[in-house]
């Protein structure tokens, strides 16, 4: 592992607390501020920096070769396309 694999795997993994957060509308600290749409811009910023590098890195051959980045990228970009929908199906309303 060099400091490259580092970054790529803390840009992946920082960026689905944020989005997380981003969509349940919670505030949490990140580079651009608190509140959600901060944290969504945030989130795609280290999803972007994150794919960018494994790229550099690796190419596209390499996602066949490291298939736990392979994995979490899946997941993430699961939540991506899935999140507002669960959020909105299943949050509770206050009462």
């Amino acid at each position: 592992m060099n400091w490259i694999d580092f970054l790529i795997g803390f840009f992946l993994m920082n960026a689905m607390p944020h989005f997380v957060l981003g969509i349940w509308k919670g505030r949490m600290l990140s580079a651009f501020g608190f509140g959600n749409r901060q944290n969504l811009l945030y989130s795609a910023v280290q999803f972007v920096a994150a794919i960018a590098l494994f790229f550099y890195q690796y190419g596209w051959q390499g996602l066949a070769a490291h298939g736990i980045f392979a994995g979490a990228l899946l997941i993430l970009v699961l939540y991506y396309l899935t999140g507002k929908f669960f959020y909105e199906r299943f949050k509770q309303e206050a009462a």
